[in-house]
């Protein structure tokens, strides 16, 4: 153990600056040794306190990390978590790549995703966006309705939606991601309802008072500190770069389950005899468990992630 130093969890962070919370719930500054960052929220750390800031020494060994790289940079969004659900919304329709792509990164990481589909109120579009689903539930994926108010409703179903969220989150430390416009700060207001003015303390505090709209924080539920939400910006695009092309098929698991059926060891997939995958989705039944759309997907993306390799 470094002499000196105390354990934290990082709680919030902007730039070089974090916010660090002590184990008796007291929350403080700390700053990175060196000029790159590499602390993300939900690191344990140790840190040595200096006045009234702190200075991180050591990051404790994490049990994963939710990233995701493009040609430019790398976006790490958190680590040590236990879950993450993945919120979409039944309007604007959402991105089955964008779905993939967060899916993907999480099998990765071997952490349980969670896709839960907003706008449950909108019985038309969300029967649709229910029905795109489908192979998703059949792979096994938890899933979970909601219909999410910007102002908290009294409704009976909301209450009910609300109480089953509230059975998966418990405990458990869990990311909440998803693109602009699916709901995210409504449901984390709705979730913690001094959200905003938590936010509003954290950015004063880490940047002079600018407004820390693209920064991701971690915010406890309950009293106890067990249950927490970790907020994250919207994204666009959901970039794949750490992932190796012929690692894809394992991390999509409508494609594992038959890519073991392959005859070569080395299978892409896309176009060699004996393929267990290809088999599958041709499959003369019509009732093949890969959709046509998944198999395009995983088609894309084998020859992105190929390209930024070569």
């Amino acid at each position: 153990m470094l002499a000196g130093t105390q354990p934290g969890l990082v709680v919030a962070g902007f730039g070089r600056h974090v916010m660090v919370e002590t184990e008796s719930g007291e929350r403080v500054i700390c700053h990175p040794r060196g000029k790159k960052s590499q602390v993300v929220v939900g690191d344990r750390i140790r840190w040595l306190p200096s006045e009234d800031e702190g200075t991180i020494e050591k990051i404790e060994e994490r049990s994963n990390l939710f990233y995701r790289q493009d040609e430019m940079r790398t976006k790490s969004f958190a680590a040590n978590l236990d879950q993450v659900l993945i919120l979409i919304a039944a309007e604007p329709e959402f991105s089955e790549s964008q779905l993939t792509r967060a899916l993907i990164a999480a099998e990765a990481e071997r952490i349980k995703p969670i896709i839960a589909l907003n706008k449950s109120d909108l019985a038309e579009p969300f029967g649709r966006a229910w029905a795109k689903l489908a192979p998703y539930r059949a792979m096994g994926y938890q899933m979970l309705s909601l219909a999410i108010k910007p102002k908290a409703s009294t409704a009976t179903e909301d209450a009910g939606q609300t109480r089953e969220l509230m059975e998966l989150l418990r405990n458990k430390k869990t990311l909440v991601l998803g693109p602009s416009g699916a709901g995210k700060s409504s449901l984390t207001n709705l979730l913690v309802p001094q959200a905003k003015v938590l936010t509003a303390e954290i950015s004063q505090a880490l940047n002079s008072g600018k407004h820390t709209t693209t920064s991701t924080t971690l915010y406890w539920i309950d009293a106890a500190r067990t249950t927490a939400l970790i907020d994250s910006p919207g994204f666009q695009e959901f970039g794949l770069n750490h992932i190796e092309p012929m690692q894809l098929a394992n991390y999509m698991p409508d494609f594992k389950a038959h890519a073991q059926d392959c005859k070569f060891y080395n299978c892409t997939h896309l176009h060699e005899p004996g393929c267990g995958v290809i088999s599958e989705v041709k499959s003369a039944s019509g009732a093949s468990s890969i959709s046509a759309a998944r198999y395009r997907l995983y088609s894309e993306l084998f020859e992105e992630l190929s390209q930024t390799r070569y």
